[in-house]
């Protein structure tokens, strides 16, 4: 039987049970899913998603808890598959994002065919293009990036970018070893970390030959249905320097 009553500890994937039809169905989510707007204010906030707050989810009795490995804590996932039923999502491939949709589709009586399907025509429909070396930060103090084995990696080839970061996961560089990486365009995430324009003008010291410009990070790291509106956005994002 289809879950009835849902918690999300996702924001990209809470975006993903909205725009699957899902509403009533869905009665928790976390401070930092803000997409759609309209359930901030009538479904209930079960913390943030590295600190549930346990005792809010047993008030809200879940027969479905969405979660992933990287976004949420394993304390916290351990802690709540002792009770509920937690299906924990690991998006690292683009593939991965397809499979990760299908199966929350499958656990809520949806279907997530038309989703995938606009997501894979719109990433075709950006064609051949000359790419760029690139660095992908999320975070400052110390300076953090995106590297590969990441879904930020696999979206940054869908845009147009290479990445010139080899190590796995999110290393921490200092400035010398971003000047040895010499990219040609360095990418200021909106999320985690707020880089400002402030930041874009720090790194322009420190990296003149290179193009500084702030992104939308949902665009980048969100793995779900916000994917069908990546595409265009990289289609805006590469006609600035293409």
């Amino acid at each position: 039987m289809p879950a009835r009553r849902i918690i999300s500890l996702v924001p990209s994937q809470t975006e993903l049970l909205y725009d699957l039809g899902l509403d009533k169905e869905v009665v928790g989510i976390t401070k930092f899913c803000v997409h759609p707007e309209s359930w901030r204010d009538t479904k209930t906030i079960v913390g943030g998603t590295k600190n549930v707050k346990l005792e809010v989810v047993d008030s809200l009795k879940p027969d479905l808890i969405i979660a992933n490995k990287e976004e949420n804590t394993r304390e916290d996932v351990e802690a709540l598959m002792r009770k509920y039923e937690v299906w924990v999502s690991d998006v690292k491939k683009i593939d991965d994002a397809y499979d990760m949709m299908t199966t929350i589709a499958k656990l809520t009586g949806r279907d997530a065919s038309k989703v995938i399907a606009d997501v894979r025509r719109s990433f075709l429909e950006l064609g051949s293009f000359e790419r760029k070396r690139a660095v992908y930060l999320i975070w400052k103090k110390p300076w953090m990036v995106a590297g590969a084995d990441t879904f930020i990696n696999e979206m940054m080839k869908v845009a147009g970018f290479d990445n010139v970061v080899v190590e796995d996961r999110y290393p921490a560089l200092s400035a010398d070893e971003m000047r040895v990486l010499n990219p040609e365009v360095v990418l200021l995430s909106s999320e985690p970390y707020p880089f400002k324009d402030q930041h874009v003008d720090e790194l322009r010291r420190m990296l003149p030959a290179a193009k500084v410009m702030l992104v939308d990070g949902e665009m980048f790291s969100w793995y779900g249905s916000r994917m069908m509106k990546s595409a265009g956005y990289f289609k805006e994002l590469r006609a600035t320097f293409f």
